[in-house]
């Protein structure tokens, strides 16, 4: 590639949306709910998938839970304590849907809202 080429492909549009961190924690939860959803509806020949797909719900929520811990989170104390219990919460339902005593529904719709959160809080901002 000679200079000229480089120096246009170095100035080019970036293709690539420029995502605020409200923008990359929805996508984050929808692949995660995308996935939960599909293995979801697999059934009982999809348990792999939907073991994989609740481990990394439960990844997710693990990191979240995390950062409202820190001291130097922005949260309000109230939104902070509700994420933290949603973590938590997640974790045991999604222990209950391994043992299959409980469905993934739950865990969806939990999702979902958090994902209609962030969605109106982007548009608002």
């Amino acid at each position: 590639m000679n200079a000229m080429n480089m120096a246009k492909t170095a100035y080019a549009t970036n293709q690539a949306p420029i995502r605020t961190p409200r923008g990359t924690e929805y996508e984050a939860f929808a692949r995660v709910t995308r996935r939960l959803k599909a293995a979801s509806e697999l059934g009982r020949p999809g348990f792999a998938r939907l073991a994989e797909a609740l481990h990394l719900n439960r990844q997710l929520w693990t990191m979240l839970a995390a950062d409202v811990a820190e001291r130097e989170n922005g949260l309000p104390e109230d939104l902070r304590a509700r994420i933290f219990y949603l973590s938590e919460f997640t974790a045991q339902h999604s222990r209950k849907v391994l043992r299959q005593e409980e469905d993934v529904a739950v865990l969806l719709e939990v999702n979902m809202a958090v994902m209609r959160g962030l969605r109106t809080k982007e548009q608002a901002a």
